[in-house]
């Protein structure tokens, strides 16, 4: 059995703000017994500009969230799954949209790059290049927790069904959906896309998310959830910063994916 928490954020502009927020939730529901705790996408920080992108942006290696939390991870033993740090530099002029899974040791067990940018323009005009500063990954990610194995993804991938097939396909008994859904987007679609990614999968989804209004006036959905193989919400916020736990049994996995065995009856289309 393994405790999880999805964290719930209103990320600010700088680092040390959206750090502090974080931390403190983090610390609770780990001091609840969590052993497997999920950020949102966007931890480090919320930036409304492609200037304000780029401040505070640094390589791997340097950068202070990877530290900060991996001895985060390592101080109160859980495994962290950062839902994603959008302020790595991974060339003269793109970032990465990074999540880390840091083990109870503090050591990265994998890192993931989203690979769908979220380039669209929203039916109230609002428009969303994230491909201006973000280079796209191309790689899938299963992580081992010990329990378990995780298939990492970041928002906007959760319209992709193809990548949860395969994360599923490949083993995955969780799947992380860290996210920063718009208010729009988020209220037609968010529980719908997350409760469909766990049924079709037999998989338990966590989706921790942004929540409230950022810099520039962007708003989040919030509404993080933990949902069940079967596709029961287990665990439901609302729009405020908090977190959320459930009790994961890998054995509901087997059972759901035994139940409906779609796994195993995937084919290929000939036209």
């Amino acid at each position: 059995m393994i405790k999880a928490a999805c964290i719930q954020t209103n990320a600010k502009p700088s680092l040390a703000e959206s750090r502090e927020e974080a931390e403190h939730l983090i610390r609770t529901a780990a001091g609840q017994g969590a052993g497997f705790i999920v950020t949102p996408e966007n931890t480090c920080r919320m930036r409304a500009d492609k200037a304000g992108k780029f401040a505070e942006a640094f390589v791997q290696d340097e950068h202070p969230c990877v530290y900060f939390y991996a001895a985060l991870a390592e101080e109160l033993s859980v495994y962290l799954c950062i839902g994603s740090l959008s302020s790595i530099w991974v060339g003269q002029d793109k970032l990465a949209n990074r999540s880390f899974l840091f083990s109870p040791r503090g050591h990265i067990i994998s890192t993931y790059d989203k690979i769908h940018m979220f380039d669209v323009v929203l039916p109230n005009g609002d428009i969303y290049r994230e491909s201006d500063t973000h280079q796209r990954g191309t790689e899938a990610v299963i992580a081992n927790i010990g329990e378990a194995l995780v298939g990492m993804s970041i928002c906007y991938d959760v319209r992709f069904p193809a990548l949860y097939r395969t994360l599923a396909q490949k083993g995955a008994q969780i799947l992380t959906v860290p996210a920063a859904f718009t208010v729009p987007t988020g209220q037609a679609h968010w529980k719908t896309l997350l409760r469909a990614r766990a049924i079709e999968n037999g998989a338990y989804v966590l989706a921790p998310a942004q929540c409230g209004v950022h810099e520039g006036g962007r708003g989040t959905w919030g509404h993080s959830m933990i949902i069940s193989p079967w596709g029961d919400i287990l665990a439901q916020a609302e729009n405020q910063p908090t977190f959320i736990m459930a009790d994961l049994d890998m054995d509901q996995v087997a059972k759901a994916r035994s139940a409906i065995p779609s796994l195993r009856h995937d084919q290929e289309y000939a036209f």
